[in-house]
């Protein structure tokens, strides 16, 4: 599955170089976050509860959504 994905024509790989730390409650999510930052995304989509601090972090804006609310967002 994983190579799979790696060929994939619109994946773009991206060196993460920095390390956030925005997450204390459970630090291993933290690499999504800097993955996030690292790629430039439009949105963290996640119902994990440890992310919903990250709405109120100033630096770097983080636009993490629900998975309900990323449905909203996309075109049916």
């Amino acid at each position: 599955m994983t190579k799979l994905l790696v060929e994939l024509p619109n994946l773009i790989s991206t060196e993460v170089y920095f390390n956030w730390q925005l997450i204390s409650q459970d630090p291993d999510d933290n690499k999504f976050v800097d993955c996030y930052v690292a790629a430039n995304a439009d949105y963290l989509v996640t119902n994990d509860r440890h992310y919903r601090g990250l709405r109120q972090v100033g630096f770097p804006p983080i636009a993490c959504v629900t998975i309900e609310e990323f449905r909203g967002l996309v075109p049916a």
